[in-house]
């Protein structure tokens, strides 16, 4: 999925340990920093840590 135009809803069905808000939280960082270069950049989104980003390396598209 691409992470930077998914919406919220499909970032929470898509991405595992991933709920409503932190799907929110990465759309709200989208936003207010552009797209994520790398699948490593959503980490810098509160909520979402490396662990995260690591469970879903093979879901994430940009």
């Amino acid at each position: 999925m691409n992470i930077n135009t998914a919406n919220a809803e499909e970032l929470d069905k898509l991405l595992l340990g991933v709920g409503p808000d932190k799907a929110a939280k990465i759309i709200e960082y989208r936003q207010a920093n552009g797209f994520f270069d790398t699948p490593e950049a959503l980490s810098n989104v509160k909520g979402i840590g490396a662990a995260t980003v690591e469970k879903n390396r093979e879901r994430i598209q940009l």
